[in-house]
């Protein structure tokens, strides 16, 4: 299909699962159970029933590739990067977050494994109730050593490498579960060039060790509820054209992203954010559709997926939808022009 749609993995969860107003002031680093509104008892039929939501909501929007909208997270990394051994999560440690602010984090105690699978059961959940392609979307290796504090390995390399290969054994699951896509969040490369460009692709190479699946790999800004200023340029991302993965995800839309850094990635399937996540107020389909002509300058029409900037976890729920209906649209005026 010419332009498929997408979202970057995550849907605001329903007001009667997560306490939303609590949500809205952080973006955890480690579990907190507090924010879930469901009993304990009760929440993963809670959680079932919101990713079915969230399923639906895509499939009315018009989207080709759909996602759990990662509705039993309370972030995009901390479910994940919490459930592997070596880490003392009752103890957590300290880092500084992309705005060099102190926060707490994983602390690493031990090896770093991965004991089981995570997010399997969530893949196989979108995989049973849509007909349509599905994305799985997990931390980085990067990303996650970044976010936590290291008390074992004291070497960072090493550290991200033991996450790389938890990371590459739930890849595997996760196609093997049914995922057509599966995404590599990782963030924090951006904020860390000179790191990631000294083991961080290592570590993504190791992730990614014998996986035939479609990868794709997010770098982004940070999420616009939390990050409102974004720089026009990356400081990390023409060094991925030399990775294993198959798509690249960037933002474009809030930071008018100058497109001709995207001619250095030329093989490299372009996943672009068209929708400003900063702005509640819901793009028109023409705005849409003039974002996506843009990017052709640099890159052809086959090689682009349409998605918004970054994850839609902090947005209000109806902005949400009429921000992907929007999206939906917008591509569709765009691919009956090229069928001329």
């Amino acid at each position: 299909m010419l332009l498929p749609t997408s979202l970057v993995g995550s849907y605001p969860q329903p007001e009667w699962l997560i306490d939303r107003a609590k949500l809205s002031k952080q973006v955890p680093r480690v579990r907190m159970t507090d924010l879930w509104l469901p009993e304990p008892e009760h929440l993963e039929a809670a959680q079932d029933d919101a990713t079915l939501l969230a399923i639906r909501d895509q499939e009315r929007a018009g989207l080709d590739i759909i996602s759990d909208g990662e509705q039993r997270r309370e972030s995009y990394s901390n479910r994940f990067a919490t459930a592997l051994e070596g880490v003392d999560i009752d103890n957590p440690g300290t880092t500084l977050n992309r705005s060099g602010k102190p926060i707490p984090v994983p602390r690493i105690t031990g090896k770093i494994r991965r004991r089981q699978p995570v997010e399997v059961r969530d893949v196989r959940l979108v995989r049973a109730n849509t007909d349509r392609q599905v994305k799985a979307t997990v931390p980085g290796p990067f990303t996650m050593a970044k976010q936590a504090q290291d008390d074992f390995y004291r070497d960072e390399e090493a550290l991200a490498l033991d996450y790389a290969a938890a990371v590459n054994e739930e890849i595997k699951d996760l196609f093997a579960a049914g995922a057509d896509v599966v995404q590599i969040d990782e963030p924090w490369m951006q904020q860390h060039p000179e790191k990631a460009r000294q083991y961080g692709l290592r570590a993504l190479d190791r992730a990614l060790d014998g996986v035939t699946g479609t990868i794709a790999v997010h770098l982004c800004f940070g999420y616009a509820a939390v990050v409102h200023e974004k720089p026009a340029g990356y400081s990390f991302l023409a060094e991925l054209e030399g990775s294993k993965a198959q798509q690249i995800s960037i933002e474009a839309a809030q930071p008018r992203l100058d497109l001709a850094v995207l001619r250095d990635l030329p093989s490299k399937t372009i996943i672009l954010g068209v929708i400003d996540l900063s702005d509640l107020t819901v793009e028109t389909p023409e705005t849409v559709a003039a974002r996506i002509r843009a990017a052709f300058r640099v890159v052809p029409p086959e090689r682009i997926v349409v998605a918004p900037d970054c994850g839609m976890k902090y947005l209000p729920r109806d902005i949400a939808f009429g921000k992907m209906k929007a999206m939906v649209e917008g591509t569709r005026i765009v691919r009956k022009e090229l069928a001329g």
